[in-house]
């Protein structure tokens, strides 16, 4: 065995990046080499333009993107099948030719399209090892590929919804992925000072997890013109991230980003997290111990989850509006909900990972990892 391992990743929402530096981080720290492939672009330029151009239209009007979550992907019409057998038309022979040039033993994807495309050449190349991780509470059609070696999902539910398409599947429930600078996270009195955040104000950290939906601009001035603090961060919206930094020269409560890798040390300054519902940020937010208030704004996957983050508890949902949210935060302040942090640390994810992998024949060592801790 090389140790080699391809991570199919996604360009859609930085949550697919997020979990492949997990999975690299975990892999890498037990001596596997590892490189990542946007499964997008596997499609070639003209289907990866085509992709592109089609979901950038569908997240323009929510309800139409809703409708193909709901109505097909997660019900596996035959336009999901459709979809599905046209992208692995042109994946499946990419990616077998990035594995002759490079060989690996294992395919780890969090991207449904390279999911699907990894179970597909597995037929092909029998001694290859394909490992699916989706952390959205419910596993649509496509994730579910049959010839799957091993399903990382992070809740029952999630699980459940595998077997609901595949009944005698190999899955396993491990925690949520978090990277380890979240669980190295400082005190909130430390980050307030590193950042300027006086120490008595109420601090709400506004992020943009890639999607770009929200008021997130506006919301950023109600809640500063209320008396809030705002760490504000753009993410990868550049258009944003300037009409941000234009608010802050005037309004001095508000303290902008764009892309940055300082938010574990923005999580802990903060009082609560305000964000989409998308998996990754609600669960970096819950292992450095900050509520959440979450805007019901992503359609397909972000509505389960939003449903899914409310039970874990901790979270809180809003109206999507400027009012909105500025209302919500205030109640959360003066309720004096934000002060009850958590008795214990998010458990760690690598240690279940790693059993589970062992199943499937691959032997990992996760405390080799930087600052991995104890079992």
């Amino acid at each position: 065995m090389t140790k080699d391992a391809v991570l199919l990743t996604g360009s859609f929402g930085l949550g697919h990046e997020m979990m492949a530096r997990c999975c690299a981080e975990l892999l890498e720290g037990s001596g596997w080499r590892t490189r990542r492939l946007d499964s997008v672009s596997l499609l070639g330029t003209w289907g990866g333009g085509i992709a592109d151009r089609v979901f950038n239209r569908l997240i323009a009007v929510p309800g139409l993107y809703d409708g193909l979550h709901f109505a097909h992907l997660r019900t596996g019409s035959r336009l999901a099948d459709r979809m599905d057998r046209a992208a692995s038309a042109r994946m499946v022979p990419a990616l077998r030719a990035e594995l002759e040039r490079r060989p690996a033993d294992l395919v780890v994807s969090v991207f449904a399209l390279g999911a699907s495309a990894a179970a597909k050449l597995k037929a092909q190349l029998p001694g290859l090892r394909a490992v699916v991780l989706c952390i959205d509470v419910a596993v649509h059609r496509i994730w579910a590929a049959d010839g799957t070696d091993l399903f990382l999902v992070t809740s029952a539910a999630a699980a459940a919804s595998v077997r609901r398409y595949l009944p005698r599947a190999p899955v396993a429930v491990v925690p949520q992925p978090v990277r380890p600078a979240f669980y190295a996270a400082p005190s909130q009195e430390q980050a307030r000072k590193e950042l300027g955040v006086p120490l008595n104000d109420f601090c709400v950290l506004i992020i943009d997890s890639g999607w770009g939906f929200g008021p997130l601009v506006q919301s950023v001035s109600a809640l500063a013109d209320a008396g809030v603090h705002v760490l504000a961060v753009a993410g990868r919206q550049r258009t944003i991230e300037h009409r941000l930094r234009e608010l802050a020269a005037r309004t001095p409560r508000v303290t902008p980003f764009g892309y940055t890798d300082r938010v574990p040390e923005l999580m802990a300054a903060a009082d609560v997290v305000v964000a989409l519902p998308g998996a990754t940020t609600c669960s970096e937010a819950r292992v450095v111990g900050r509520h959440l208030l979450l805007l019901d704004v992503m359609p397909g996957h972000g509505r389960d989850n939003l449903l899914h983050e409310l039970e874990l508890g901790r979270a809180h949902a809003c109206v999507p509006t400027p009012a909105g949210v500025t209302a919500s935060v205030l109640a959360l302040r003066d309720d004096g909900v934000c002060q009850d942090f958590p008795a214990s640390p998010a458990p760690r994810w690598e240690p279940a990972c790693a059993a589970a992998l062992a199943r499937i024949g691959l032997d990992l060592d996760y405390r080799e990892l930087a600052g991995a801790g104890p079992p």
